[in-house]
């Protein structure tokens, strides 16, 4: 496998690579999908910075120009954000974009594959993706779940967003032999929202017992992902009951629009924002904020044991 043709390392990634420092992977969907401009480019500057202050290495991950790059300078934030062209890739998209030299925001899935190719453990974003709401009869169902069944990086993110059949997420997690820990906390959060109503499988309070159970499963040869829950900061969480009726009129909406595949999902993001009057976009904010001083001091425990 010739990765070195297709992935290219910034140099201060490269350099943490060379001196064994712990990174984390930080997705580029969220920045040229996930928020509007200039929102989502400041925000991931200020993502990176949580993370170097928590004493890991960002590796931001897009493709760009015919290369898988890992580690975006500021310069190559901006362009991802302000880029509306930039596809947005999942794990069937990679190897078309790259041949044909387009510009590509990385999913969950996506991000979790460049990431274990460049040997990086620990992922943070926002939400993962999941089943939708009738996915039964959709058979919609987001690539991220089947891709932490089968690539060994764990994810750090605040539950799965709250657009989605919960319920259903979590039995196409278990099916996949994914464990779902609680990041102090006992029930999987639901992005905005602090609480699903459903249980994670166990639950850890510190950084250095997250990193243990992360080592066993690896000395156990056990293939996969591993979910590490962690709930939106509670001044910041959004009232259960007003996202819901948020949630269902984005969703009537698509629905009359015929919006659907990788589109639903902006989509939905978008018109929550809207009709929140911001305040959801507030809340993802503060989360992956959130999330990436947690991951970040997740790489440095793991790191070290």
């Amino acid at each position: 496998m010739n990765l070195a043709r297709w992935v290219a390392y910034s140099d201060e990634v490269q350099q943490a690579k060379t001196d064994g420092l712990p990174v984390v992977a930080l997705e580029s969907t969220i920045i040229a999908h996930g928020m509007p401009y200039p929102a989502n480019v400041e925000t991931a500057m200020e993502v990176e910075k949580i993370i170097r202050d928590n004493g890991a290495i960002p590796a931001t991950i897009a493709i760009m120009k015919g290369k898988i790059r890992i580690g975006l300078s500021e310069d190559d934030i901006d362009y991802i954000g302000n880029k509306t062209s930039a596809q947005k890739v999942s794990r069937r998209d990679i190897a078309i974009v790259l041949a044909k030299k387009r510009d590509g925001a990385t999913t969950v899935a996506a991000t979790m594959i460049c990431a274990e190719s460049a040997g990086i453990e620990v992922f943070v974003t926002g939400g993962i993706g999941g089943v939708h709401k009738k996915g039964e009869v959709t058979m919609d169902i987001s690539a991220d779940l089947p891709e932490l069944g089968r690539t060994s990086v764990t994810v750090v993110c605040a539950g799965a967003k709250a657009i989605l059949d919960i319920g259903r997420t979590m039995e196409f997690l278990e099916t996949h032999g994914v464990p779902v820990i609680g990041y102090q906390t006992d029930e999987f959060p639901a992005f905005y929202i602090r609480s699903s109503g459903y249980p994670v499988n166990t639950r850890v309070d510190t950084p250095e017992e997250t990193a243990h159970l992360i080592r066993v499963q690896r000395e156990m040869g056990i293939r996969g992902g591993m979910v590490i829950a962690t709930p939106v900061p509670e001044a910041d969480a959004m009232d259960s009951a007003e996202m819901q009726n948020a949630i269902q009129k984005s969703l009537e909406e698509a629905k009359e629009k015929n919006v659907r595949g990788k589109d639903v999902t902006p989509f939905l993001l978008n018109r929550i924002q809207e009709i929140t009057g911001g305040r959801s976009l507030e809340a993802n904010i503060a989360l992956i904020k959130n999330n990436a001083a947690t991951g970040a001091r997740i790489a440095v425990a793991l790191n070290s044991q």
